[in-house]
């Protein structure tokens, strides 16, 4: 039984040196700015909460923490006293209350209850999909504006730690995380989890936390955001090409959560993901063991680029 129980990943925080070129980026990305008297520059998508991303004026770029909904107050209340920290007001878009935590790498949590919701923003329409022997759209085209992606919302952060059992039953613990599926180089031998909220019988991403230790300083891994759909995800990849920003990785399907993604980096090293299309569990769905050949291998598109703390990836298993 964990002390609460998290209902999503609200938002990640970051210093910047230039909060102007997060702007920028982020604006490129498909983020909306949220009118604030502040020095930190708060971004919102579509949908979600009233803020998604904060950038926070810093001399270094730095990675300053996350922040997870809960279900109540109540949750909020009996986790800080189980932490000895104080319930304080969120001073951000939206108010509620804010609960900051330290978890076991030393990683900010800011546990939130109480946010008032942002009014949703309605993009662009978007015509139906004739595929499949289907054909709803009839007597007009399907056409594609350029620009930015449509960004929804926040789906999930990803971190490298130093042990990973250890932040696993750290988490787990205080949010009642679920596994969705574990990382086991070798039999018995777990490396990783994609972890999932306890939503019981409402679906939920497939991950909304993934934790990986590797044999590097733990660190941020990347967050990701949902878009619309497979055509908003490919014009906001072009828009970013056209304005030269670093493409990490992309485009693909992944094998873990099924979601087809884009991988970026922000101006400040920082990776940004794109995604649309991932897998949606209930509780009841449980959870599996995977390879390192299914985390880092895709079904379909670009393949990994070597990474200095990870092995190659070979063909993937086919899918469970």
């Amino acid at each position: 039984m964990s002390i609460a129980t998290a209902f999503d990943v609200a938002y990640v925080r970051f210093g910047v040196p230039e909060v102007g070129v997060m702007r920028q980026f982020l604006s490129d990305f498909g983020m909306v700015e949220v009118p604030c008297d502040s020095e930190r520059l708060f971004m919102r998508g579509y949908e979600g909460g009233p803020f998604l991303h904060v950038s926070e004026p810093r001399a270094q770029p730095e990675f300053l923490g996350f922040g997870i909904w809960l279900n109540s107050k109540d949750d909020l209340c009996r986790l800080a006293e189980h932490e000895g920290v104080a319930v304080e007001p969120l001073d951000a878009p939206g108010g509620g209350f804010v609960a900051r935590l330290v978890d076991p790498d030393g990683f900010i949590v800011e546990a939130i209850a109480g946010q008032a919701p942002a009014a949703k923003i309605d993009p662009p329409r978007s015509e139906p999909w004739n595929h499949g022997g289907e054909y709803p759209r009839q007597s007009s085209g399907r056409r594609v504006a350029q620009g930015p992606s449509h960004v929804r919302r926040l789906g999930h952060v990803v971190l490298g730690v130093a042990d990973f059992r250890r932040s696993e039953a750290w988490y787990k613990s205080r949010f009642g995380f679920v596994t969705s599926d574990e990382i086991q180089p070798a039999p018995e031998v777990a490396i990783g989890a994609f972890m999932r909220c306890d939503r019981g019988d409402q679906p939920c991403d497939h991950h909304t936390l993934f934790l990986m230790e590797r044999p590097i300083p733990a660190g941020f891994m990347h967050a990701a955001y949902e878009v619309r759909d497979f055509d908003d995800l490919m014009a906001g990849h072009d828009h970013l090409v056209v304005r030269g920003y670093n493409h990490q990785w992309g485009v693909g399907r992944h094998y873990l959560g099924s979601q087809v993604f884009d991988y970026w980096n922000d101006p400040y090293g920082n990776e940004i993901e794109h995604w649309t299309d991932g897998d949606q569990l209930t509780l009841r769905d449980g959870g599996g063991i995977a390879s390192l050949d299914q985390l880092l291998g895709v079904q379909w598109g670009m393949a990994m680029p070597p990474l200095p703390d990870m092995p190659p990836a070979t063909a993937p298993e086919p899918a469970r």
